[in-house]
């Protein structure tokens, strides 16, 4: 069996497949060195067993809006039979586009980008749409209809922003203390909306306490404003226990036997029991709720059509609100995807350690924008780039081809959208709050030791789950940034250098990487570009000799240096380069230990 899987990776390697993908043995200058073709489909069907959850979830978390369904009184719709029949076709509609838009995305990434990456609507970006914008039952500011308009015009012009080089530098320079802070508080909002309504329901309890202890039985539910709360009989659901102890417990269990596709397991195995009808966790009661769901269920294997949420789009461009949630979905959106197709590069070795650019970023970029644009024309919420992308990356995926063969494995899970519909919230509610909890590690390198890098990431770190937005939490980041270091920075420039706060040396500081503005492609196109190696030109306008993007070359532990390379004496420069020798010299002895 190994001599057939490398007479099958020689084979490919040097066909055109492996020449456009670089498979290691393709001859090409810049092959990737340990990419396999059978390893880069192992990595692939990882990835999507990672990522495939979200269709589940993101139907779940988008369809709390009512989509284009319409309910008058916010107090009533959960007893409004009509109204719930029509959600529960708007959920199953997502479920198709979920999964769709996955799938295009994904196999896009991989065919033009080669990059082991995968798409699909973004958790947080899909909470943010839902519950900030749109509004639990459609009570926010603007209509389903018209947030899908306001994310049509964000793809465009984030493509626009990716042509031109903007959007690579809109991250770049932003403080990594921020960038840090936003995903971590991205992952507290995560778990919030898991333990929340939207998830296991343990907390929401009482109108007088929001976080209060949930969990209560249907009978004691009491619907009020946007969540609801219990008059009694707290954490005696059945279904909360079941999502917490299979669908919590067991999965973390399995991650922590690296168990592959753990998330995916534990929501299968909570849905297959809530499944049954005559049990007290069953999905479909004996109802006219639980009928519609149960005969769309039996289907099994089907398409399902978007009836109610396909081409849904009201271009009402003249509406105040709309562009606010343009304005707010492109910030959010920047800080998003642009930083997990940064830190995806980074992990798969892509990345180079100076300019902290990679491979094929403009087209990884503008695949991305062009997938936000036609997830909206099917109806969902902004795509983005999945940090789940690493379990693929870390069982050896290095190409296009792990995106592309996690893309089809989204593909043929269209056809199944009765199952994926028929999963309940309580098998994704502990899913949500894992994730989460893999986000905030964020936190540990967030520089807490000087307080103008610590108080703007906590602020943007805690309000971002606390205000249910993450809009709000990255507008306090970047005003507190501004104020805390912009006034010292001014006394120190008025002072000469005499009036500084006490542990300044501690602080990260605020440099711009070295690195050109202008993109490749129109560097190339003015002429700006010698011998097939790119020139760098730093933001003062002078040229200077770049460094060839090419993985494995450098460390990209290098990055901290280099962001303060630009402002540090030669004299320093020699030192971190005569560490970097020591540091390479110490790799190349602990490699060959390992061969030998």
């Amino acid at each position: 069996m190994v001599q057939l899987f490398a007479k099958i990776n020689d084979s490919v390697a040097r066909s055109f497949i492996g020449r456009w993908f670089l498979l290691e043995g393709c001859g090409k200058p810049k092959e990737r060195v340990g990419s396999r073709f059978t390893t880069e489909l192992r990595a692939g069907l990882t990835t999507w067993a990672a990522m495939a959850y979200i269709i589940s979830v993101n139907a779940a978390i988008l369809s709390d809006t009512g989509g284009t369904c319409v309910c008058t009184r916010d107090d009533l719709c959960i007893s409004d039979q009509d109204y719930l029949s029509c959600q529960n076709e708007v959920r199953q509609d997502l479920i198709t586009t979920t999964a769709a838009i996955a799938a295009l995305s994904s196999f896009l990434m991989g065919a033009l980008a080669n990059l082991p990456v995968g798409l699909a609507p973004g958790l947080g970006l899909n909470a943010y749409f839902a519950y900030s914008i749109v509004g639990f039952h459609g009570s926010g500011i603007v209509s389903y209809r018209e947030a899908l308009a306001a994310v049509f015009l964000e793809g465009w012009l984030f493509l626009i922003l990716s042509l031109l080089g903007l959007r690579q530098w809109l991250v770049r320079i932003m403080p990594q203390s921020l960038v840090l802070a936003v995903g971590a508080g991205i992952g507290l909002f995560i778990a919030f909306i898991g333990l929340s309504g939207g998830g296991l329901s343990v907390i929401g309890g009482d109108t007088t306490n929001f976080v209060g202890l949930g969990g209560c039985n249907p009978d004691n539910y009491v619907s009020a404003d946007l969540v609801g709360y219990c008059k009694g009989g707290v954490l005696r659901s059945p279904t909360m226990w079941l999502g917490i102890f299979v669908g919590g417990i067991l999965t973390v269990l399995m991650m922590l036997y690296r168990i592959r596709g753990a998330i995916l397991i534990g929501i299968f195995i909570v849905a297959i029991i809530s499944w049954p009808r005559p049990t007290s966790v069953t999905y479909f009661p004996h109802n006219e709720i639980g009928d519609q769901r149960f005969d769309f269920f039996k289907k099994v294997v089907t398409f399902h059509p978007l009836n109610k949420i396909g081409n849904a789009i009201d271009y009402a461009y003249g509406k105040g609100h709309v562009w606010y949630a343009l304005i707010t979905f492109l910030y959010v959106d920047i800080l998003d995807t642009t930083g997990t197709l940064y830190s995806m590069a980074k992990f798969a070795g892509l990345r180079d350690p100076v300019t902290l650019d990679f491979e094929n970023s403009t087209i990884a970029y503008c695949v991305d924008a062009f997938s936000i644009s036609m997830g909206a024309l099917m109806g969902t919420s902004p795509v983005t780039a999945y940090v789940e992308s690493a379990t693929g990356i870390s069982e050896g995926g290095k190409t296009g081809l792990t995106a592309m063969t996690t893309g089809f494995m989204f593909f043929i899970s269209v056809f199944f959208s009765p199952i994926f519909a028929s999963i309940p919230s309580w098998a994704t509610g502990s899913a949500l709050v894992i994730v989460g909890s893999l986000m905030i590690r964020n936190v540990v390198e967030i520089n807490w030791d000087y307080l103008g890098d610590a108080v703007p990431a906590f602020l943007t770190l805690i309000i971002i789950p606390l205000t249910y937005n993450i809009a709000y939490g990255v507008i306090a980041g970047i005003f507190s940034y501004i104020i805390l270091n912009g006034i010292p920075f001014l006394l120190r420039k008025i002072s000469g250098g005499r009036i500084i706060p006490s542990n300044y040396e501690d602080s990260e500081g605020w440099v711009i990487p070295p690195g050109s503005i202008v993109p490749y492609w129109i560097r190339k196109l003015l002429g700006r570009t010698g011998d097939g190696e790119d020139e760098m030109i730093d933001v003062n306008g002078s040229p200077r000799s770049g460094m060839p993007s090419s993985p494995g070359s450098g460390s990209d532990a290098r990055m901290g240096q280099d962001h303060s390379e630009s402002a540090i004496g030669s004299d320093l420069q020699e030192s971190l380069d005569e560490k970097e020798k020591e540091r390479e010299k110490e790799g190349l002895h602990e490699s060959q230990g390992n061969v030998l």
